[in-house]
């Protein structure tokens, strides 16, 4: 379960520093902390409703980045009619009459603008005279392995399947580990180097 949870704060901190890019709204360490204890006090709670983990969707990411709409009301009234679903089959048959190319085009777009805040991200990297680009490329690389082909993992130990199935927690911790060996490591190794010889 510890492995699950991890996963979701991974995807929800690349869903909050996609939205706080979209917004045009800084995301510092508190603002992330926040919105993953809030993630978690849902999935705690979520068992008490028979329900499973929560987590934020990138489509509610990209319908953000399309209509423009910033507003905790809308979100807000968003979540009520949702309940209003839940509790009125009626409604709920309402919404399953939508064409599945509909709902597809839609999560095209979607997550198509989700795709384009975290390349806006990437544009403000700096690829000059570090590992960066080598970072960047194997995280790219490691998190469409899940997608390209699914069984890649299946001869893998059962919690390296858990950890490593969704291609943006893969991509995370390939990032996370490779900014730690070239960016970080080998800078105090130069640093080091540096005041021995000075």
């Amino acid at each position: 379960m510890l492995l699950i949870v991890l996963v979701l704060l991974t995807e929800t901190t690349a869903g909050l520093m996609a939205v706080g890019e979209i917004v045009g709204s800084p995301v510092n360490s508190r603002r992330i902390a926040k919105g993953l204890r809030a993630d978690m006090l849902s999935s705690a709670l979520s068992p008490v409703f028979n329900s499973f983990p929560q987590s934020s969707f990138a489509q509610n990411i990209g319908l953000v980045a399309i209509t423009g709409v910033k507003s905790r009301f809308v979100v807000s009234a968003g979540g009520a009619i949702l309940v209003l679903l839940g509790v009125l089959p009626v409604l709920g048959r309402l919404v399953a009459c939508i064409p599945l190319p509909v709902l597809g085009g839609a999560g095209v777009v979607l997550f198509g603008s989700v795709a384009a805040s975290g390349i806006r991200t990437l544009a403000k990297v700096e690829y000059k005279d570090n590992m960066n680009l080598v970072v960047v490329a194997t995280a790219i690389a490691f998190g469409m392995i899940p997608i390209v082909m699914p069984t890649f993992y299946d001869q893998f130990p059962n919690w390296v399947r858990t950890l490593l199935h969704s291609g943006i927690s893969a991509s995370c911790l390939a990032a996370l580990l490779l900014n730690l060996l070239f960016n970080r490591i080998d800078a105090a190794e130069k640093n080091a180097t540096e005041e021995e010889l000075s």
